[in-house]
């Protein structure tokens, strides 16, 4: 499908018209202690939300992670945060993205070498450079018909959101080039 057949169908049906359910910041360091500090003041810093610690699933005696080990700092940002979070971080890589990043049911994901990159951010020595990855959720409204507990129903094969139809939704809204 061209990208006018798309958008003209999303006009004529609302509903199929996708949008970002969620962004995901995940900055994994390794190890507890001050660098997950560290990385806590970073993630807050740049989101302006409360990073959520993640603990290491198992233990792994060669990278010296014990089960149960905080070991990872994680944000998600919904709605209106989301999208201006999206529009922060997109400049630093050049506002494109590649078509591998997309997956089958429309989501993608990218990283970050150096969170300094990003617009408003100054390198302090005492914190230090930490990269992250960052994974959208995009999705069609009705979406939760098939994740809700109670009374939860397949969705219809022409209401899953293709790749397709992600890119040109991510390229219309926040203005990025696929390559």
């Amino acid at each position: 499908m061209s990208e006018e057949t798309i958008i003209n169908r999303w006009e004529q049906q609302p509903m199929l018209k996708p949008r970002i359910a969620k962004v995901v910041v995940n900055l994994n360091v390794g190890k507890s202690g001050e660098p997950l500090e560290k990385a806590n003041k970073v993630l807050q810093e740049i989101t302006g939300h409360t990073p959520v610690k993640k603990r290491a699933e198992k233990t792994i005696r060669d990278f010296g992670i014990r089960e149960g080990e905080a070991i990872a700092v994680v944000v998600t940002l919904r709605k209106q945060d989301a999208i201006d979070f999206l529009k922060k971080i997109f400049p630093v890589v050049d506002n494109k993205l590649a078509r591998r990043a997309f997956d089958m049911r429309g989501n993608f994901s990218f990283g970050l070498k150096e969170h300094i990159d990003i617009p408003g951010v100054k390198y302090d020595p005492e914190i230090g450079i930490f990269g992250m990855d960052i994974c959208v959720t995009v999705n069609r409204p009705g979406q939760r018909v098939k994740l809700r507990k109670i009374q939860s129903k397949p969705i219809g094969s022409k209401h899953v959101l293709t790749p397709e139809e992600s890119i040109v939704f991510i390229k219309q809204t926040l203005g990025v080039e696929i390559v």
